[in-house]
């Protein structure tokens, strides 16, 4: 596989997604981001917004396996992971695996787990295993967590702290649709489910060879400053209390470098890094609390950021 296949897989993941949904084209490109660089997305709005949807077409479109986990304050880190139960009919302990153990995992409303659950997904997350009774197990490829959780409803939630947040590579929002989409969503699904007759158009070992192409895509000297320029600009930033850590740094570059990829380039233009900037980093960062009412404080200040920051000349890789 080459950075050309990609281009080409992601075009038809994006087509056969938008068989069932309509628009949300950037954010399908996130998921699509997010599962190549090996990267997790935080989904934020309210509920009926397609957000299971999106999620059980991107699997279906990749042949990936897919589970659902409503997050509630009862639910157990063992819910998630799994247990070992004792087999009376072999007389001995067997391993039965949670829902951790598919390609996309949805976590819905992540925010109404206990934090002891919640910081159990922080191990498969980032290392892509889970250890249970002193066992390691290794979680398939590709690994997505897509985590939803209600913007609005904060009684009975917990909040995700930020050693938590800063495991997801985007966060976002699906919006509501427009009239036209509107209308469009209800004539598609006034008959049937077009999700029922999704087929796959790639596999997973597709997304693995993906996963392992794409920091081929090259960047240059000035661009790797001009990311540390922006990250280094939210810590000095007047409004802020916590700025992105050297892990948000490594994620607005693998996120630089796949959408470079998905476009068809082989190599970062500041664009690319335009394009990423906001959703990698606004997550990654606390304001003031004189500005934590303000629900887009953090993007902001990313934008004023960016906006602050010498974007670099052409450089010989962007001017090819």
């Amino acid at each position: 596989m080459n950075l050309e296949s990609i281009h080409r897989i992601a075009d038809r993941i994006r087509s056969n997604v938008s068989d069932v949904i309509v628009g949300k084209e950037d954010i399908v490109d996130k998921l699509l981001i997010a599962i190549i660089s090996s990267g997790h997305v935080l989904l934020e709005d309210v509920p009926g917004t397609g957000k299971t949807l999106l999620a059980k077409a991107l699997a279906k479109s990749l042949h990936g396996t897919f589970k659902r986990i409503q997050f509630t304050p009862d639910l157990l880190p063992s819910d998630l992971s799994g247990i070992h139960f004792y087999n009376q009919k072999l007389s001995e302990f067997e391993f039965r695996p949670g829902p951790l153990f598919a390609n996309i995992v949805l976590a819905d409303e992540i925010n109404r787990a206990t934090p002891r659950t919640q910081s159990s997904l922080l191990e498969c997350m980032e290392e892509r295993q889970v250890s249970i009774d002193g066992t390691t197990h290794v979680l398939q490829k590709p690994f997505l967590v897509i985590a939803t959780q209600n913007p609005v409803e904060q009684q009975g939630t917990f909040p995700l702290p930020e050693a938590q947040l800063d495991r997801f590579l985007f966060k976002v929002k699906m919006g509501y649709p427009s009239v036209e989409e509107g209308l469009a969503i209800m004539k598609r699904f006034m008959s049937d489910n077009p999700l029922d007759q999704l087929s796959p158009v790639v596999n997973a070992d597709d997304i693995v060879e993906a996963q392992r192409v794409y920091p081929t895509v090259l960047v240059s000297d000035d661009l790797l400053h001009y990311m540390l320029a922006i990250v280094e600009g939210t810590r000095t930033h007047s409004d802020v209390i916590l700025g992105v850590s050297p892990r948000g740094s490594q994620a607005l570059l693998k996120a630089c470098q796949v959408h470079a990829a998905l476009r068809g380039r082989d190599f970062v233009t500041p664009d690319d890094v335009k394009s990423m900037a906001v959703p990698v980093l606004a997550h990654r960062i606390a304001v003031r609390s004189s500005l934590r009412m303000r629900a887009d404080a953090a993007e902001t200040v990313v934008a004023s950021v960016l906006n602050q920051t010498p974007v670099p000349a052409d450089s010989p890789l962007t001017a090819r």
